[in-house]
C-alpha cells in the first residue's frame, strides 16, 4: 500500500476508492466496514471518531452544561479530515500519525454468512487481477463515521456514499448497552474513556443526529424520508430490514458498479 501513482511508465497507476460507510452511533457501519475490509483485497477502515478534537477541545452544551461529543460544528475537527481523505486519495496510505482509538472500544459481533463473505471475497479478488494486469493498483479505504454526511467537501471526496438508518428506540437501546467510548487524543495511545452523562441520548446525541441529517432526507425526517440529493447516489440502506448478509450484498454490489466505471 505504499505504491504512489508517480510519473513514471514502468511504476503502476493507482487508483484509491473511498468508501463512505455513514450512520447514526449503534447503526452497525463499523461493523458492515469490517466485514468489508475482510472482503476486499487491500482494504483498510479510516474511522472518523479518530478526528475529533482532544477532549480538552470538545465544546460544552450552553443548555445542559456537558461536553457535547456529537453536534457536527464541534465533534470533529473538520479541516484535518478533509486535508488526510484528500492525501489518502492520491498516496493510498493512511499517515502513520494517525492512530486509532477503535480496537479499545467493545463491540457486538454480528456474523454474516460465509457464503456470502467466500462468494464476493472471489469477485472483487477478480477484479483486483484485472486491473493489476491494466497496470493499476487499486486500494478500498473504508470511511466510517457518524457525521459522515454534514460536512460537503468530505461528502464530494468519497466515490461511494452509503447510509445505514436504524430507528430511534433500536439506537436507543444500542447506546445504552454500552460502556463507553475511548476518545481519539492522538497522542494517547489509550485514548480516554467516554461514559454518557444521565439523559445525554435524549439531550445530546439524537438531537444532534437530526440536526446533522436533515438536509440530507426530505422533511428534516431522518426516520421515514427519502434522499434530497445534497449526498448524490446515496445508498440507502434500512437497517433494522436487513440482515447483515443482506447488506453486505447491497453494498458490495455497488462497489463493484462502481470500481468498474
Amino acid at each position: 500500500m505504499s505504491e504512489s501513482s508517480g510519473n513514471s511508465p514502468s511504476q503502476k497507476k493507482l487508483r484509491v476508492m473511498l468508501v463512505g460507510i455513514g450512520g447514526a452511533t449503534c447503526s452497525g457501519k463499523t461493523t458492515l466496514a469490517k466485514h468489508l475490509r475482510n472482503i476486499l483485497p487491500r482494504g483498510v477502515i479510516l474511522h472518523q471518531d479518530d478526528f475529533a478534537p482532544p477532549q480538552e477541545l470538545i465544546p460544552i452544551h450552553p443548555e445542559y452544561g456537558v461536553q457535547d461529543w456529537d453536534a457536527p460544528e464541534g465533534a470533529i475537527d473538520w479541516p484535518r479530515m478533509v486535508q488526510s481523505l484528500g492525501e489518502i486519495k492520491l498516496t493510498g496510505v493512511i499517515p502513520p500519525e494517525h492512530y486509532s482509538h477503535d480496537h479499545l472500544n467493545k463491540q457486538k459481533d454480528v456474523p454474516a454468512d460465509d457464503a456470502i463473505i467466500n462468494r464476493w471475497q472471489e469477485v472483487f479478488n477478480r477484479l483486483e487481477e484485472e486491473h493489476e494486469k491494466a497496470g493499476e493498483t487499486l486500494i478500498w479505504v473504508l470511511v466510517d463515521g457518524f457525521l459522515l454526511y454534514w460536512n460537503q467537501a468530505v461528502i464530494d471526496s468519497l466515490d461511494v456514499r452509503v447510509f445505514l438508518r436504524v430507528p430511534h428506540d433500536a439506537l436507543k437501546q444500542r447506546r445504552h448497552e454500552r460502556h463507553g467510548y475511548h476518545t481519539a487524543v492522538q497522542s494517547d495511545p489509550e485514548g480516554a474513556l467516554w461514559q454518557d452523562p444521565p439523559l445525554y441520548w435524549e439531550q445530546i446525541v439524537w438531537p444532534a443526529y437530526v440536526h446533522a441529517h436533515q438536509d440530507m432526507l426530505e422533511r428534516g425526517d431522518v426516520e421515514h424520508g427519502r434522499p434530497t440529493g445534497k449526498v448524490a447516489d446515496l445508498v440507502l440502506i434500512e437497517g433494522l430490514e436487513k440482515s447483515m448478509g443482506d447488506v453486505i450484498e447491497l453494498v458490495c454490489a455497488r462497489l463493484a458498479q462502481a470500481v468498474q466505471r
